[in-house]
């Protein structure tokens, strides 16, 4: 079984579905064999290096009330909890393109998801910026990358194309928020859905239901 997880380093909820997707398989226990591919997607593709506020941007963006952002947050930090993730604050929304050329460079040494769950403690957590390369290069040590060549490819800018060509595959695919889960290249589960929801999707699409 092959799954994309397509998400963005920016996005909360992408935390809470990777967490709940990963929880899903843990209880499938390895019935099939699992493809897991990490993609990039850009929630502010034109956020400059030095980002904006937070609150001023979602409160732009989504037209939020300082109550219902605050509401929004408990929530985001309830699910998080419940999944064993800690959420920081977040003061800043930055750039995340540096870290998705990072990304892409993890998965060649297979290392994506060790590289995704140490971005995702660093912005969401610590409040982070993943635009600064020593960020990206503690990152990179987290997930037991060779360090020397993580900087390489930080201040190289190498695979700017080999992303910009898998985000515009999804967009192309009509993939317009995050996470996006792509079961198989054909079944599409959105959102930061409870565990329950990704294993009876696993199950239904393996037949095992």
């Amino acid at each position: 079984m092959k799954i994309d997880f397509v998400s963005d380093v920016a996005c909360p909820w992408c935390v809470v579905g990777l967490y709940s997707l990963e929880q899903a398989l843990a209880r499938i226990g390895g019935q099939w064999p699992i493809e897991l591919h990490f993609q990039p997607f850009e929630l502010n593709p034109d956020m400059a290096r030095e980002g904006e506020d937070a609150f001023e941007h979602l409160s732009r963006k989504y037209g939020a009330s300082p109550e219902q952002l605050a509401q929004g947050r408990r929530t985001l930090v309830e699910r998080g909890a419940a999944l064993g993730f800690a959420f920081g604050e977040r003061r800043r929304v930055w750039n995340t393109f540096d870290a998705h050329r990072l990304m892409h460079w993890a998965g060649l040494q297979g290392r994506a998801r060790e590289l995704k769950h140490a971005l995702l403690r660093s912005y969401h957590g610590r409040g982070e910026n993943p635009a600064e390369s020593a960020v990206l290069l503690r990152c990179a040590q987290e997930a037991g990358l060779d360090q020397a060549a993580a900087r390489e490819v930080i201040e190289s800018g190498r695979y700017e194309q080999e992303v910009r060509q898998s985000e515009a595959h999804f967009q192309q695919l009509g993939i317009q928020a995050v996470p996006s889960v792509i079961i198989d290249d054909r079944h599409l589960v959105q959102g930061g859905q409870p565990v329950e929801v990704f294993e009876q999707a696993l199950r239904r699409l393996a037949g095992a239901v």
